[in-house]
């Protein structure tokens, strides 16, 4: 009997520390939880708020979103820049003017496209968005979150490069023009996140996203007015690089530099271009996303 009576304590103090460890965890599930229970606006926002946060401390990203334009806007100016000039929408401008657009459009792709791509098949294949997919974020305010985070950081870039030309280079535009800019800007990452997605979808491991990112987009560079003035293209050249989307961004942005009033600056037959490339490839995007690795059986 003294036994069973010793015994009787024994499990009392095993098992009593167990309840403020149940309380903590039921505690901090419900911190978890709390965003969500705010409603879907402060979901996105949080969402938004932790892509931003994940694109600062990538190192990767914060170099070829950030570093990398501006190093090429000051190379190519400093190299190319003062040494002739080029045709846009009929005005004869410096190359210093038509690398502005040029920069400015390959930092929108670089942030929407390469990045999305390369963000997007990381965390499928290792098992991220498996996860996230039991949290309470639903699917179209982790995509919204994306895109929002996107475009605040292309807007964020396309603000530093005009920035960067008028003060180290006196480009400057009327306002009326910048907006029309910013305008382009908006469109041109939505139809660019939503082609990421649609590429992203068709790649099954992350040793293939990035070269496959840069094989898509490194020739079309060249013929598409980003880095070479259109003007100085072969007939057939301008017309394969007017079927794909970068050309049309590019011609956007080079129209909105040159003019003069926010009509003149607004391409309407480019942005529907764009426009219409985004709605497609994120109609192909829907019917291809998963949560799961391709690799994955179940």
């Amino acid at each position: 009997m003294s036994s069973i009576r010793s015994s009787k304590p024994s499990r009392v103090a095993v098992a009593a520390p167990t309840a403020p460890a149940t309380n903590s965890a039921v505690s901090e599930t419900r911190a978890r939880r709390s965003t969500a229970a705010h409603g879907p606006i402060a979901l996105l926002a949080h969402q938004v708020r932790f892509e931003l946060l994940a694109s600062a401390r990538n190192p990767r990203a914060r170099f070829f979103t950030f570093m990398f334009p501006i190093i090429l806007l000051v190379v190519f100016i400093g190299v190319f820049g003062h040494k002739g000039h080029t045709v846009i929408n009929g005005v004869s401008v410096p190359l210093s003017r038509f690398y502005v657009g040029g920069i400015l459009a390959m930092a929108i792709i670089t942030a929407a496209y390469a990045g999305l791509v390369m963000t997007i098949v990381a965390a499928r294949e290792s098992g991220v968005f498996k996860r996230r997919r039991a949290t309470p974020v639903p699917l179209v305010v982790m995509i919204g979150g994306q895109v929002i985070a996107t475009l605040v950081i292309a807007e964020l870039m396309a603000a530093i490069l005009l920035i960067i030309g008028r003060l180290g280079y006196s480009i400057s535009m009327p306002a009326a023009a910048l907006v029309a800019v910013f305008l382009t800007v908006a469109v041109g990452t939505i139809a660019f996140a939503c082609i990421g997605y649609a590429v992203a979808g068709m790649i099954d491991s992350v040793d293939v996203a990035q070269p496959l990112a840069q094989a898509t987009m490194l020739p079309l560079y060249f013929i598409s007015g980003v880095w070479i003035p259109n003007t100085s293209l072969s007939h057939g050249l301008r017309r394969v690089a007017s079927i794909f989307p970068i050309e049309h961004l590019a011609a956007a942005l080079h129209k909105g530099t040159v003019a003069s009033s926010f009509a003149s600056a607004f391409s309407g037959t480019d942005l529907l271009v764009l426009v219409i490339w985004g709605l497609a490839a994120g109609v192909f995007a829907a019917s291809r996303f998963s949560w799961l690795p391709k690799t994955a059986t179940a």
